[in-house]
């Protein structure tokens, strides 16, 4: 499976001082547009944009070719450079490659699409709300309908069907060939992972090294991995807990973990009840399990959470939280951001369709993950998506022994266990690196520097380790 040549090569300029989205733009970064098919069965036809950055190697002995790169989100990725040299990229790693961002297809600055979303439909972004009980599901299940039906008719439509990682991956591919390289290495994080394991998939002999930053198993945001949420919050809570009873002085929200885990489970039964109303959200159980599940993402997120809890357990609405990532775009930014992801997730699996199901589902993981399954389990608009023109790719294990994985124990996102899945689809094009640490993020935002350094040295020299390890909290390879 190849892609089509591009219509023309990139035309490199400066790059709107926004793209870093507050992040200084590193000095050197350009930025450019590459014109794909829309469908590559059809390399004729249609065109669309895609949004490129580059950030070239100063060092032009020791450059070795680019390394593509994805922030995962599915988000628009064009400033991902800049995110990456803010958090410390070795010198020796700028010098090996020449850094490449874009935007996926149907996002950000690429030819972007939309489904007309009203605020009220933004206010979740695509994680679905946590469902209380059946009714819950079947009122969400008609919501979803609508959703999908506004996608299907808005005046972006006649893309739909053709944004998937699987075209996505293509025009990766059309990026590497406008840049006139054989092979392409990749760093990817969390949805980054899926589309980084579809591209090594499809174009095994045009990879050369791939790392892999918190893993979707193998059929990424597909229902499966959506319930597997569940878990990743049970295996991440007890982490915040623990740093909420260790300050009980300041919350008192419980002196032990579990205590602490006890109060967050009432606190969301009494919003169930009686929400809190603040003025600009009400404050329901759903908000507050929402919050929980995003602030659980990084350690730096605790103390903002629980004066959340403390403020909700007084019965007042909380202070204004901090700017997220669709709460910094502006209405329309917000619309594209939530309804590509739509796009490209529902594109990209096939999800259960009848409502009933979602209602046993969440039943079932509302008892055995009482923290978040009934939001995991629930319905999206994927059940209500036309049938994709393509079959999704299936992730396996063909082509040569150049995949490095790094997971964390603890990821609320992207848990280990679908990590594990992709391990095994992958086989011995892997090795999986994992650290005894929480939060969705491993190589370079965490201090764990045994995992640090699997990264960096794979990308230097392209050597795997011999087997799968473990990195300790202390950061001593096991």
């Amino acid at each position: 499976m190849s892609a089509a040549e591009p219509k023309q090569d990139i035309k490199w300029g400066e790059c709107d001082k926004d793209v870093g989205d507050a992040l200084p733009l590193p000095q050197g970064m350009q930025c450019g547009t590459l014109k794909v098919p829309l469908d590559y069965q059809q390399p004729d036809g249609r065109t669309i944009d895609i949004a490129v950055s580059r950030l070239p190697s100063k060092n032009p002995e020791k450059r070795r070719g680019i390394l593509l790169t994805n922030p995962g989100g599915p988000s628009p990725g064009l400033g991902y450079l800049a995110f990456l040299v803010a958090v410390k990229m070795p010198q020796a790693v700028l010098d090996t490659y020449d850094l490449v961002g874009f935007d996926p297809r149907g996002m950000g600055r690429s030819t972007p699409v939309k489904c007309d979303l009203t605020e009220e439909q933004q206010l979740f972004g695509n994680i679905p709300p946590y469902a209380r009980n059946a009714a819950d599901v079947a009122q969400r299940a008609e919501q979803s309908r609508h959703i999908a039906q506004q996608c299907a008719a808005s005046d972006t439509a006649w893309m739909l069907p053709y944004v998937s990682a699987k075209n996505t991956a293509r025009d990766m591919d059309s990026i590497r060939t406008a840049l006139g390289e054989q092979k392409t290495s990749y760093l990817g994080a969390s949805w980054g992972t899926y589309l980084g394991s579809v591209y090594a998939t499809m174009f095994p002999d045009r990879t050369d090294r791939v790392v892999l930053d918190s893993n979707l198993g193998p059929g990424g945001w597909d229902y499966q991995s959506q319930r597997l949420w569940s878990q990743g919050m049970d295996d991440r809570f007890p982490d915040f807990a623990k740093y909420v009873a260790a300050n009980f002085r300041e919350y008192g929200l419980g002196r032990t973990a579990a205590q602490v885990q006890a109060k967050y489970l009432r606190l969301a039964a009494r919003l169930d009840r009686t929400p809190v109303k603040g003025p600009d959200v009400v404050w329901d159980g759903a908000m507050l399990r929402l919050i929980t599940f995003g602030f659980s993402y990084g350690a730096t997120q605790f103390a903002t959470l629980a004066e959340v809890f403390k403020a909700l357990e007084a019965n007042q609405p909380p202070a204004p939280l901090p700017a997220g990532e669709t709460a910094k775009a502006t209405a329309a930014g917000v619309d594209n951001l939530v309804s590509a992801r739509y796009y490209m997730i529902c594109n990209d699996s096939h999800w259960p369709t009848a409502p009933a199901s979602y209602q046993r589902n969440v039943a079932a993981d509302r008892i055995r993950h009482p923290l978040f399954g009934a939001a995991g389990a629930n319905i999206n608009p994927c059940a209500y998506w036309p049938k994709p023109v393509e079959e999704p790719v299936r992730v396996g294990g063909n082509g040569p022994s150049n995949v490095l994985m790094v997971q964390n124990l603890r990821d609320p996102a992207t848990p280990l266990a679908g990590a594990v899945q992709l391990r095994k689809a992958l086989g011995d094009r892997a090795r999986m690196v994992t650290a005894d640490q929480g939060g969705h993020g491993v190589y370079l935002l965490n201090k764990n520097q045994c995992a640090n350094t699997a990264g960096t040295s794979f990308l230097l020299t392209g050597r795997l380790p011999g087997h799968d390890y473990h990195c300790s909290a202390d950061a001593t390879p096991r």
